[in-house]
């Protein structure tokens, strides 16, 4: 007598990957709301008994604040792109999940290299430390973009240039930060700083060179 296998209906296959895909979407914005809790954690807390002191100790740790604002917005930048990317996404991959969490991973560093860039000692080092886990960041985001496009993981009614935009993107900033690394060797800390105020104006002229392209 001849067996069948059991089919599971390709309508409910993927109902379930999507669904996958909506869990993974919601365990992201879950380590991205604890890695700006832990942010905030480490802030240091003003003190004195007057208002001058209370200034004074607000200024003294001046560094620690504009850091917590910089990588406040660092993450929530990452965290919008990779919103804008996944309302697209229909269904889940194992290698999408895998590169989802090395994206994770250096989220959850941001903190402690947010510490490490305000801490005392020698700048280059500590600035690169910081610069590296966003190259890793923006670098494991478009290799995200790069599997969502391979493996047709996204909607059929999605525009192509929305990936595109997003690649592109993702490519600059992580160049950007990759260029200041060395930078931070060989200049003062100004410098290396304003490497990284370059990212707007590289990400304007990459968007109007890939308008071009497409025209």
């Amino acid at each position: 007598m001849a067996t069948h296998a059991s089919h599971v209906p390709d309508n409910e296959i993927g109902a379930a990957r999507a669904v996958a895909a909506e869990r993974l979407t919601m365990f992201v914005d879950a380590v991205i709301a604890i890695a700006l809790t832990l942010l905030a954690l480490d802030l240091p807390v003003p003190t004195g008994d007057t208002t001058a002191a209370m200034l004074s100790s607000v200024s003294a740790h001046g560094n620690e604040y504009l850091a917590f604002a910089l990588s406040f917005v660092v993450i929530s930048a990452h965290w919008r792109a990779h919103h804008e990317i996944f309302s697209h996404v229909r269904s889940l991959g194992g290698r999408l999940t895998s590169l989802t969490l090395a994206w994770l991973f250096m989220q959850v560093l941001m903190p402690f290299a947010t510490r490490v860039l305000t801490a005392d000692g020698a700048f280059a080092p500590r600035f690169s430390l910081y610069a590296i886990v966003q190259v890793l960041a923006s670098a494991s985001f478009a290799l995200i973009i790069r599997e969502i496009q391979r493996a047709h993981l996204y909607r059929s009614d999605v525009p192509p240039q929305v990936f595109a935009q997003s690649l592109v993107r993702s490519i600059c900033l992580a160049a950007v930060f990759a260029v200041s690394v060395p930078v931070s060797f060989l200049t003062t800390s100004t410098g290396a700083y304003l490497c990284w105020l370059t990212a707007p104006i590289v990400l304007a002229v990459a968007r109007r060179v890939q308008r071009r392209t497409v025209r």
